[in-house]
């Protein structure tokens, strides 16, 4: 469902709303978190995670024209779900800069390298970065943001109660792990 000014609040109503709907965004993305080893997750978008940064960069932007809230709604829908895909935004983290950086350089590639499948069925690695390109030769960026696009097969097989499984192919951070059923279902709202 992609978002219309109509689902935002003004600033001055985001204001009283804001701390009550701060905490349900807060428990909506636990079930929306996927670690993949100790310093690579998947954060899984959504409306209601769009609209939480959509109102945050309106209240700390002090947006209210009627073009200027188009705009942030154009920048941010392109990351909620089409019904067929997961979108999510991808954060390597390293709390040394000094590591971050030099680990940076060492995961060139690592955006193509995420995946997602059920059991053995094939895996479907992440499209990322459609808006701009966030890597360079010599290092990646921290962050990109991916879409998994899910054949018919993955979407019905995860509807009968496969497991859902992801993972990094990069040689410099290889991982594989089975995804909560807590996750798994969060996910699954998305197909519908």
């Amino acid at each position: 469902m992609k978002l219309t000014k109509t689902d935002l609040w003004n600033l001055e109503e985001y204001s009283n709303l804001r701390q009550e709907f701060r905490k349900k965004v807060m428990a909506h993305k636990k079930n929306r978190q996927l670690f993949l080893g100790d310093h690579a997750t998947l954060y899984f978008e959504d409306s209601i995670t769009m609209k939480y940064q959509i109102q945050e960069m309106l209240r700390i932007e002090k947006i209210f024209e009627s073009e200027a809230i188009e705009e942030e709604l154009n920048a941010y829908n392109p990351l909620i779900p089409d019904g067929d895909n997961w979108k999510a935004t991808f954060m390597i983290e390293f709390s040394d800069p000094e590591e971050r950086a030099m680990r940076l350089e060492e995961l060139v590639g690592i955006e193509d390298t995420i995946w997602l499948a059920t059991n053995d069925h094939k895996k479907i690695y992440a499209i990322s970065n459609e808006d701009l390109d966030r890597s360079r030769a010599q290092k990646t960026a921290a962050v990109h943001f991916m879409r998994f696009q899910l054949d018919e097969t993955t979407v019905q097989e995860l509807k009968s109660g496969r497991a859902l499984t992801a993972g990094i192919d990069h040689p410099k951070m290889l991982f594989q792990t089975i995804v909560s059923e807590r996750v798994t279902s969060s996910l699954l709202d998305d197909l519908n």
